[in-house]
Formats: structure tokens, C-alpha cells, sequence
């Protein structure tokens, strides 16, 4: 069986060789502003923020690059998939490594996440199967982890319901004086919908102990951020009442940093938090959409050079923390899990017709019963029955 790769993945380089931009070879900037957290620079140069102090060991860091490799791998074969027809969609998060992978680390036993469609990172950090993930966009099941188990909620494709689920929740745990705190995903486009701003609303009035993590990847879905808010998204916070923060969402340290000292001050009492990465989705919006319709190829070249596992990489082996054995023992797990969610992917068994009625409720109503059955004999008019 043979892995294949995405024609679109960011070519991270050779193991122990960086790919990315030298300091001083003219790598873009994010916006120039005194609150925007950074410790990684896109050159990989390590910097300190006053505000938000950060040790991590050697170890850490390099798990976060393996994680990272391996989640972008998933992604590409993903990809793959759904262009062979193995796949229903697939919605990428190509170059959102680190603010998945970041906000998920940050993340204590206890702790509950609210996806999007789009966590994969943050799936594989609360240690979901990556076929559990891959059976939902195969249309065999509705996702195949428990969100009880993995402490990390249903996949979401209402944009912005998953605010109200985790603010729910939030208010729940709050309630029950669990020393815990609820991560909500969500991504630009959402912000301006009603559920997200109905949320924040709740989360303020009661200071519910919730973090809305705002992945700012420059689209919505056509729409770019200049046309959907005249403001930075966290300046926001402030009419809800709650602290707002822009981080480097391409800077896997500095997101850890941030979401980590606003899911301890929700589990302190201190209420929500808004945080804003500032990222980019490398990608397309999902696999039905084509971004050159809306945005220019310089523009992806532009954010090319401030690729998250680039940066990383470099700070590993300037810094004589990784060597290319390193490298190419995650180049060689990369391969391996390619291979193991291709022939997961293809092999997964069908469902029988008729499951679609087993989880609308959790007791069977007689409408839905009647349904079921009038379903059933039209599926007996064919050859193989209902199964």
C-alpha cells in the first residue's frame, strides 16, 4: 500500500535541513504591535515575552515538531483521499499546526475542547485516532472517539454552535465546582455569527470558566478579514467584557504560553478569555473549495516563510536539539502513518442503511419508528434487503 503525499504540502526540507527563511533573507513580518505575543520568531529565533513566560524542555519541544509532522501528514493523505474518492470532504489545516497543536498541549486532564470541523491537531493531542476522525468525513459513523473519554467534543459543522455547547458546559462545570476550565474553538468567519456572540454573552454575564480560541486564518470561507471586521478580532473581547489576546498562531510556544494562562485564570474563577491566533490557512477551505478565486499566489508564498513546523525546525537544529536521525525517525513515523490511515480509510466496512436511525434519539420515538419502517420497505424492493 502506498502513502501518498498532498501536491499542496509546505516542503519543510530534508531531515536536519531547514527549509525556510535565514535571518536577515527578508522573511515577512507579522503585524507590528506591542501586544502581539510572539517567542518563536518565523526565522526560528527564540525571544522572551514579558508577559508570558514560558519553559518548556528539549523533549517538549521536540514532541511539538513530531506532532506537528505527523498531524500535516494526516492532512495530506487526507487530501489525497478525498480526491481518489475515498473521502466525502476533507477540511484541511494546512499551516494551522501550531495553533491546534499549541492550544491543545495547553490543555490539563479535566479540561473538555468544543471542535470545529478542523481540530485535527487538537483531535490528536487529546489522543484521538486519527480513523476515528477520518471515519466521520467517510460518512460511516457520526466520529468514532467518546467525547467523554478524549475530553474532546463532537466534530462541529453549524458554524458557531460549539460556542454555545462550550459555554454550556462551562456554566455546567461551574456550577459543580470542578477545578476545570472548557476550550471552544472557532475561526474568524465565526465571529460574526450570532451563536458565537450570544456565547461570549453567557460566558461574560457568568463568568463561566471557557476560552474562545479564535484560529484568525485570514478567510472565512471567500471573504477576507478586511471585509468581515474593521477591528482586530480580540479588540472585541472588551465589549463583552473579558480580556482579549493576538498571538502568533504560527508559533507553536507562544500559543502553549497564552492558552495556558487563559485556561488557569478560567479555572481560577477569573472568567472567559478571548484569544485571537493569528495564523494562515495554507489550503483550501475544505476540498469543495478553490481558493484561487480569491486570493493571490504571492500571498501564499508570502505566509510560506512564516511556516509553523519550519520555524521549529530551524530553532532545533541551531540549537543542537535535534540531529538528522531526528528528523528522519519522524519522516519514517510520518510515512508509517500515512500508510496506516490509507488502508484504515479504504477498509472501513459500510454501515447497513437503517443505522441512520439508531442515534437521532436516545429512545426511539414513534414517528421515527414509522420512518424506520416505511424505510425498510422500500429497501426490500431491492436485491439484499434493508442490510
Amino acid at each position: 500500500m502506498t502513502a501518498v503525499r498532498n501536491e499542496t504540502e509546505i516542503d519543510i526540507g530534508e531531515a536536519g535541513e531547514f527549509a525556510g527563511p535565514l535571518p536577515g533573507a527578508g522573511a515577512p513580518h507579522l503585524p507590528q504591535q506591542p501586544d502581539l505575543v510572539q517567542l518563536l520568531t518565523p526565522e526560528g529565533e527564540r525571544v522572551e515575552h514579558p508577559g508570558y513566560p514560558l519553559e518548556v524542555s528539549d523533549e517538549e519541544l521536540r514532541g511539538f515538531y513530531r506532532d506537528m509532522a505527523l498531524v500535516r501528514r494526516w492532512d495530506a493523505e487526507a487530501t489525497a483521499l478525498q480526491r481518489q474518492g475515498e473521502l466525502g470532504i476533507w477540511a484541511s489545516l494546512l499551516g494551522q499546526e501550531a495553533a491546534q497543536l499549541g492550544a491543545g498541549r495547553a490543555l490539563e486532564d479535566g479540561d473538555m475542547a468544543f471542535p470545529t470541523y478542523r481540530e485535527h491537531g487538537v483531535a490528536w493531542a487529546r489522543g484521538v485516532d486519527p480513523l476515528h476522525v477520518m471515519s466521520l468525513f467517510r460518512g460511516v459513523d457520526n466520529g468514532g472517539w467518546n467525547p467523554v473519554e478524549r475530553s474532546f467534543g463532537p466534530y462541529t459543522i453549524v458554524i458557531g454552535a460549539q460556542c454555545l455547547h462550550a459555554t454550556g458546559y462551562a456554566m455546567g462545570i461551574q456550577r459543580d465546582g470542578a477545578e476545570s476550565a472548557v476550550l471552544a474553538f472557532l475561526g474568524d468567519g465565526a465571529t460574526s455569527q450570532g451563536e458565537v456572540n450570544e456565547a461570549m454573552v453567557f460566558a461574560a454575564s457568568f463568568a463561566a470558566p471557557v476560552v474562545f480560541f479564535c484560529q484568525n486564518n485570514q478567510y472565512a470561507i471567500s471573504v477576507p478579514l478586511e471585509r468581515q471586521s474593521k477591528v482586530p478580532l480580540y479588540h472585541r473581547a472588551a465589549g463583552f467584557g473579558f480580556p482579549g489576546v493576538r498571538v502568533d498562531g504560527n508559533d507553536v510556544l507562544a500559543v502553549l504560553a497564552v492558552t495556558r494562562a487563559a485556561l488557569r485564570a478560567a479555572r481560577e474563577g477569573q472568567g472567559p478569555t478571548f484569544i485571537e491566533a493569528f495564523t494562515y490557512r495554507m489550503g483550501a477551505h475544505t476540498t469543495s473549495d478553490d481558493p484561487t478565486r480569491y486570493r493571490l499566489a504571492d500571498e501564499v508564498e508570502e505566509w510560506k516563510l512564516r511556516d509553523p513546523i519550519a520555524r521549529l525546525k530551524a530553532y532545533l537544529s541551531r540549537s543542537g536539539l535535534a540531529d538528522a536521525a531526528f528528523f528522519e525517525g519522524v519522516d519514517a513515523a510520518a510515512d508509517e502513518l500515512a500508510v496506516r490511515i490509507r488502508s484504515g480509510t479504504v477498509e472501513m466496512p459500510d454501515p447497513p442503511p437503517t443505522a441512520m436511525f439508531d442515534a437521532v434519539y436516545a429512545e426511539q420515538t414513534p414517528h421515527l419508528a414509522a420512518q424506520r419502517a416505511q424505510f425498510e420497505a422500500y429497501q426490500a424492493g431491492f436485491d439484499g434487503g434493508a442490510e
